[in-house]
């Protein structure tokens, strides 16, 4: 670690004292290099794994200038063989991320829904959930919120559709292409049908709740993500949130979650663009 501090003195300095032409392309390289890393783990599990990444850099630097050897020595341990324990268990997203970089596709940023939009999108899922209930038609919906989950939407068929209760309805109905699985919603859109998730593996699982159930904890259990389920045995409407669950909603439960969700989303985006602006104002001032 005090190699790597010594290298990070030596690249200020170097940067500052006589830099080249050289230095200002490899800057730029590894600038843009970074820049795609962000863009391509942005909207998947990975870039939660990134962000704890980073700070454990920081924090093993920290911890070697202010002399903490035994933190130091534990944190330097984590990076060098977390590196290869990252590499296999983020095989598939690196896969992807490589195929995307050969592609050179990258989605663009979402708007903000207006009001009435997205009160049609609260009356179109709870209208679709509270039909398939009375049929006993099963269905697992989930909707994405700060963490990307574009590799599970990219185990599922693509639709990038506006949201409307017939088309939910027909997804999941029976002996259909896509009833199995799950359907992705990322704001006022299906972004997928039929897609695969991984299944929790907690014990305290009642053993009356199927693989629809598991499957929906499982992907709130390592993302921030919502799942709603509709059971097929018993046509009960439970919610999945942290790995928790809520069972036995009806309208009124659905409507005030979803209405809930869609706020905390809106002040969350309009939060975020609050403190942009206002540190471009600071930035201007200065």
């Amino acid at each position: 670690m005090r190699n790597l501090v010594d290298q990070i003195k030596n690249l200020v300095w170097n940067i500052f004292n006589r830099p080249t032409i050289a230095d200002a392309l490899d800057i730029l390289v590894v600038a843009f290099l970074l820049y795609k890393l962000i863009m391509l783990t942005r909207e998947t599990r990975a870039s939660a794994v990134l962000k704890g990444l980073v700070m454990l850099v920081f924090a093993s630097w920290i911890s070697g200038l202010l002399g903490l050897t035994s933190l130091n020595w534990i944190l330097s341990n984590i990076l060098n063989n977390g590196a290869v324990v990252l590499v296999i268990l983020f095989q598939p997203e690196l896969r992807r991320a490589l195929e995307q970089i050969g592609r050179g596709s990258l989605r663009g940023s979402l708007g903000l829904a207006d009001t009435q939009e997205k009160n049609q999108t609260v009356a179109e899922i709870t209208d679709c959930l509270i039909k398939l209930s009375r049929r006993r038609v099963g269905a697992l919906i989930v909707l994405e919120q700060n963490v990307g989950l574009m590799d599970i939407v990219e185990t599922g068929t693509r639709l990038d559709s506006e949201i409307s209760a017939a088309l939910l309805e027909n997804i999941f109905e029976p002996n259909t292409p896509l009833h199995d699985g799950a359907v992705v919603i990322r704001g006022t859109r299906i972004m997928a049908a039929a897609c695969i998730l991984t299944l929790s593996e907690g014990n305290n699982i009642s053993h009356e709740l199927g693989t629809r159930h598991r499957a929906a904890l499982g992907v709130t259990e390592t993302t921030d993500a919502i799942s709603l389920i509709v059971s097929e045995e018993t046509g009960i409407i439970s919610m999945a949130r942290e790995g928790k669950l809520t069972r036995h909603l009806d309208r009124a439960a659905l409507e005030n979650v979803l209405s809930e969700l869609y706020a905390e989303k809106e002040m969350g985006l309009v939060s975020t663009l609050m403190k942009k602006a206002k540190n471009h104002r600071k930035g201007g001032a200065a």
